[in-house]
């Protein structure tokens, strides 16, 4: 009987110490939901996507070509 119970004691200790790991990595996994909403709400507000950067710069680029070309046929006097 003196093996069963210890048996039963160890068991019992076991599974309450995983069950609680359990239970901090589930409460973990529902934090990190929430911040990856949250951020997802924000990072348009603060950055800005990679496709609309290089849009811009062609259109920088083409407009300081043009002014490039006149000033190139510009004839100083």
């Amino acid at each position: 009987m003196e093996l069963q119970t210890t048996f039963n004691l160890l068991l019992g200790v076991v599974t309450a110490t995983l069950g609680w790991f359990a239970r901090e990595m589930w409460a973990a996994v529902k934090e990190l939901r929430a911040d990856l909403a949250k951020l997802r709400e924000q990072l348009p507000k603060q950055y800005v996507a990679k496709d609309d950067y290089k849009d811009d710069i062609r259109e920088l680029k083409e407009i300081s070509g043009k002014i490039f070309e006149k000033l190139d046929g510009k004839a100083d006097k």
